[in-house]
């Protein structure tokens, strides 16, 4: 049993026992990648990482697949999307022994003089960015890695809607082919930004068009995230009033990582034998917010005014539409519809706002109360 001081995780994922739920979703994705490729879209913060990390977990998948998970996130060229996915592949295969890792750069010649091994024969990874001199090339060597490769393999991708901003406009072609080709392989392609995602697997234009099983993760059921709370402060001889967790769970719309978050800094404020009540939320708010203050005051002063101005505005409006429009403009005394326009691209490139079918919103649910607070 993995002993964990707090059980409401808030990064990583430990073991199925701190997991809330997602049962349903679990067997689904699992049935899906055994025959198919799987595209699961979600708002951020859900919990698309924690699941597909659940789902590598579990015994139909530890045993018979070799599974990587790639963060994506912070790639802008296929050069480094290669250069993530061959270091995931090389760090994931390390704890499945010599043999293993020796299949693998049995492939990689491009990138042969970026590993070293010791005197006992294991492999130490030297290689950098600047290594991947030929990004095709490489990645032509990963396939075939993976369709040569001794198990059936899992590649997750997360946030894969970043390759659609990539400075090559021909990743998804590229992918989609060497995709098509690999039999031995299935892939989960996940992504927070519905509109992006879904124009990448949903629009006949496009390479991925009609070539996975689609997926939709949503908030876990109130009910659930009541008992899993309860449980977890009860093994902890601590009480949370049910109408806490309703509280929080209607606050953040029941995103996973900020129910986790609050309920995390719950746990701790509730001593041994306690009971967390309502009185404590605003308390716990407040303290995650003021961890955050030199952030968020960060973050206002480096944006640009008009970006700013239009983030407080998206903020008091909660849920915002038609932003660009006269009424919307006037009420919240901005420049102009095409200033707005030129604003909001800015805010959402930087992911202080997100679009879900034409609704705007401040990303991050506590700077928006932070701004609320302040401005």
């Amino acid at each position: 049993m993995v002993i964990n001081k707090n059980p409401f995780v808030t990064s990583g994922y430990i073991s199925p026992e701190f997991f809330c739920d997602r049962e349903e979703e679990s067997e689904r994705l699992i049935q899906e990648i055994s025959g198919n490729n799987l595209a699961l879209i979600s708002t951020r913060r859900m919990g698309k990482t924690g699941l597909i990390q659940h789902c590598f977990q579990q015994d139909e998948i530890v045993h018979d697949y070799y599974t990587f998970f790639v963060d994506i996130y912070a790639t802008k060229s296929l050069r480094d999307f290669v250069f993530s996915l061959s270091k995931v592949i090389f760090e994931s295969l390390k704890p499945k022994g010599k043999k293993a890792i020796e299949k693998f750069w049995y492939y990689m010649k491009s990138l042969h003089a970026g590993v070293s091994f010791d005197i006992s024969g294991n492999p130490s990874l030297t290689f950098g960015l600047g290594d991947i001199q030929e990004a095709n090339a490489t990645l032509e060597e990963i396939f075939e890695y993976l369709e040569k490769a001794d198990k059936p393999c899992i590649v997750a991708f997360d946030e894969f809607q970043q390759v659609a901003g990539y400075a090559e406009k021909n990743v998804e072609a590229i992918l989609r082919t060497y995709i098509q080709h690999c039999n031995n392989a299935r892939f989960i392609f996940a992504g927070s930004q519905r509109h992006t995602m879904g124009n990448i697997f949903q629009s006949p234009a496009r390479p991925f068009y009609q070539s996975v099983s689609m997926m939709h993760l949503d908030s876990i059921p109130l009910g659930k995230y009541t008992a899993f709370a309860e449980y977890h402060f009860g093994r902890g001889n601590r009480v949370i009033l049910p109408e806490v967790v309703t509280f929080i769970y209607n606050q953040f719309e029941g995103i996973t990582w900020y129910m986790q978050k609050m309920l995390h800094v719950l746990y701790n404020m509730t001593p041994v034998k306690g009971v967390c009540s309502m009185g404590m939320v605003d308390e716990a708010l407040k303290s995650v917010i003021e961890s955050y203050r030199y952030t968020y005051s960060e973050i206002l002063f480096r944006l640009p005014e008009k970006q700013k101005e239009l983030l407080i505005a998206i903020t008091k409006e909660g849920k915002a539409t038609e932003i660009t429009s006269g009424s919307f403009v006037k009420k919240y005394k901005l420049h102009s519809p095409s200033s707005v326009q030129a604003a909001l691209k800015g805010l959402l490139e930087k992911d202080f706002v997100t679009r879900e079918q034409d609704v705007y919103q401040v990303y991050d649910r506590f700077l928006a109360i932070w701004l609320k607070e302040n401005y």
